[in-house]
């Protein structure tokens, strides 16, 4: 007889119990995705691999990348394209919003895969038994009974890919891809949008609802099933904010649009929280006047970063920076499922384009090692340590030059 305030166990041989064991809840299994080692997380990767690292490991299904754009967008709208490139290889459903660029032309200069980080399709080799002849192992005897498994997967399956800038991505790859598009001359007249020079008229719910129709009729948000195995949707957004949108807070100190852009971040936002969806948009942070605009619009994008730009700057021709092409600032890193946010070991962080790649790296002082360097060098470097530390941070900090 079971002992007084033991429920749920039987007697007998066979008997059980009512406890079982808790098992933690697994995370859909979607191609080009895997969860945080750090909070759980679904992540994605951002194209760039220095870029997921800075992240935490990439970036999270159902948040919001906010890029403030260099002075002539260059890099910023490079990050853009790497984004959705990523989204193409790894199948994924990809939105593209732009005033200036035509959709058609943003998915034509996206970056080519290099084409030894896709492996064949689903190839998997299993062989069993000893090996003998010229297959047999060398290493120890008894190795040698061990089976031999060979697999590789698939290369939507992978996460993260390395593009090359210097060649475009094959059209029969673009074909493939699931494609939608938002260009704002197409849908509202030039007349509507520019009705003067002095007032512009900025509206954004019409791209509101096309990222909503774009995330209902797909089934990322639940209410529609996706037919088969479910799918992440990429939404990518280009100069959100600037004047060819129609708003004026690049133009003026006291916007009429004061709350526009506010308040659509806030419900894409929200519209990207309730679906397997991940968006990146860029934003001239440099042209906006008002500084309550710039902090109102970092406070609703769960990622922030930066990109400062060395052309036509005293950087540009400065000795420390020659080896770098700007600098890349991190504003903001989200907390998810967690009270403190992952943070990178080091701010000191610049990127550099080079012939096929476009890489972000730790920022290095060059070592000064020579006694005969001459004064008028050392007074250069001693500069360029000013400018280092209010750029990049306070490591670098101080009246002198740094001696290794």
């Amino acid at each position: 007889m079971a002992a007084p305030g033991v429920r749920g166990v039987s007697d007998g041989a066979g008997a059980e119990t009512s406890f079982r064991r808790k098992v933690r809840g697994k995370l859909p299994a979607l191609r080009g995705t895997r969860p945080s080692v750090h909070n759980g997380q679904l992540l994605v990767s951002t194209g760039v691999p220095s870029l997921d690292h800075i992240l935490g490991g990439g970036l999270a299904v159902g948040t919001l990348l906010l890029i403030e754009e260099d002075t002539y967008s260059t890099y910023s709208n490079l990050l853009l394209k790497y984004f959705l490139a990523e989204g193409i290889v790894s199948g994924h459903e990809v939105f593209v919003a732009s005033a200036s660029e035509t959709p058609h032309k943003i998915f034509k200069d996206l970056p080519a895969p290099l084409t030894d980080e896709i492996p064949p399709q689903d190839k998997k080799v299993v062989t069993e038994g000893p090996a003998t002849g010229e297959d047999a192992m060398k290493i120890a005897w008894r190795y040698q009974n061990l089976p031999k498994i060979e697999s590789l997967c698939l290369s939507s399956a992978r996460f993260g890919h390395y593009y090359d800038i210097s060649k475009t991505m094959s059209p029969d790859l673009l074909q493939s891809a699931k494609a939608h598009s938002f260009y704002l001359p197409d849908i509202s007249p030039l007349g509507e949008i520019y009705g003067s020079s002095s007032d512009l008229s900025c509206d954004y719910l019409q791209l509101l609802r096309s990222v909503h129709s774009a995330v209902h009729q797909g089934g990322f948000d639940g209410s529609n099933p996706q037919k088969g195995q479910k799918n992440i949707l990429r939404i990518g957004i280009q100069s959100v904010g600037s004047v060819l949108w129609g708003d004026d807070i690049c133009t003026q100190e006291r916007p009429h649009n004061l709350h526009s852009l506010t308040r659509f971040l806030y419900a894409l936002r929200g519209l990207l929280r309730s679906s397997l969806s991940v968006c990146v948009i860029t934003v001239p942070a440099h042209l906006i006047q008002n500084k309550a605009i710039i902090a109102r619009v970092r406070n609703l994008s769960d990622t922030v970063v930066g990109l400062e730009s060395f052309i036509g700057s005293e950087r540009e021709s400065n000795p420390l920076y020659k080896d770098y092409h700007g600098l890349f600032l991190v504003h903001k890193i989200p907390r998810l499922n967690s009270l403190i946010s992952e943070v990178s070991d080091t701010k000191d962080l610049a990127f550099k384009l080079k012939r096929k790649m476009f890489s972000i790296e730790r920022l290095h002082l060059p070592p000064d090692l020579s006694d005969t360097v001459s004064r008028s060098s050392k007074q250069d470097l001693a500069g360029s340590t000013k400018l280092l530390s209010s750029g990049c941070g306070s490591a670098a900090a101080g009246k002198k030059h740094l001696d290794f």
